[in-house]
């Protein structure tokens, strides 16, 4: 008989470790895709039959799980009798293709109770589809509820599409009233967000939030050195931008998201008034100033590049 070696008996070990392993692997995988499954149905039982506390909670969990077939899970709670679980189904259809949950969350856009058209508003936000841009326009026009106009002013800026930077700069040309003023604070930042998007590709907006020293505060490229001319309704956006920071009567906290939309949008026409900020009283708006004038002289530096 061929004595074995102990190098040989090493490789016979291991190769028993590797299959083990691998066996392991397609068990716990298995496992693991029989569990999600049990989960799924177990979620799809409480949409169909539950109370309404268990499909809201459902419907918490399927958007916690952020996954395609979680939220197809949820479309039929769109229709739910209960208008707290129609509110809380927008949010869990949202990571559907965009097309189709975008068709699906605008029927609700025209629901008769506020709730559920105010939570729409913001999922058609974090959806992020241009094709929402004109239903949301229309509830600016058309609802009644200020929250509801106000949820589709933000969901506008997450939105990030050029088209509807018209309908925001209106809101800033009307009287000021201070019940409107949260109105002109979002479409001022929601001007800026879509500047920014369309700039850099950035959603998050950290401007008004956070300050860092310019050593860390890096601006990037402009996808348009020159935005105002790729795109000419920002030229009508930076004149009421600026007229809102003439403004004496006009609160602090519209006029800094309005010295941030200056400078996201990059344009040399709101140096001096930038620069007429920057001792301002109000520390944040100053900053703010400072930040949006870095980032219009490093725009400019780009647009000499490209010439």
């Amino acid at each position: 008989m061929k004595e074995i070696t102990n190098y040989e008996l090493r490789i016979t070990n291991l190769k028993s470790c590797f299959r083990f392993f691998v066996i392991l692997c397609v068990f716990c995988v298995s496992a693991g895709n029989s569990f999600a499954q049990t989960e799924l149905d177990t979620l799809i039982e409480k949409i169909n039959r539950g109370k309404t506390e268990q499909k809201r909670d459902a419907l918490l969990e399927i958007r916690n799980i952020r996954s395609e077939s979680a939220s197809r899970i949820a479309l039929p709670a769109l229709k739910d009798s209960a208008e707290i679980v129609r509110a809380s189904a927008a949010f869990s259809v949202v990571y559907l293709p965009k097309k189709e949950a975008v068709q699906n969350l605008l029927p609700l856009l025209q629901d008769k109770s506020t709730l559920v058209r105010r939570e729409t508003a913001y999922a058609l936000g974090k959806v992020g589809d241009s094709q929402a841009i004109n239903p949301l326009l229309q509830i600016l026009q058309k609802d009644k509820v200020l929250e509801v106009r106000n949820a589709a002013i933000a969901a506008l800026g997450e939105i990030g599409d050029v088209g509807a930077v018209a309908g925001l700069t209106k809101i800033l040309q009307r009287k000021l009233q201070t019940k409107e003023e949260f109105s002109r604070r979002s479409a001022a930042r929601s001007i800026g967000q879509i500047a920014q998007i369309i700039q850099t590709n950035e959603v998050e907006v950290l401007t008004p939030e956070s300050f860092l020293t310019d050593r860390f505060n890096f601006v990037e490229k402009p996808n348009y050195p020159k935005l105002i001319e790729t795109f000419p309704t920002f030229r009508a956006a930076i004149n009421v931008l600026i007229q809102t920071l003439h403004n004496s009567k006009e609160s602090d906290d519209v006029k800094r998201e309005a010295a941030f939309a200056l400078g996201a949008i990059g344009d040399q026409s709101a140096v001096p008034i930038l620069q007429a900020n920057l001792n301002n009283q109000d520390y944040y708006l100053a900053e703010i100033a400072k930040e949006s004038l870095r980032k219009i002289a490093v725009y400019a530096q780009f647009e000499v590049a490209n010439e």
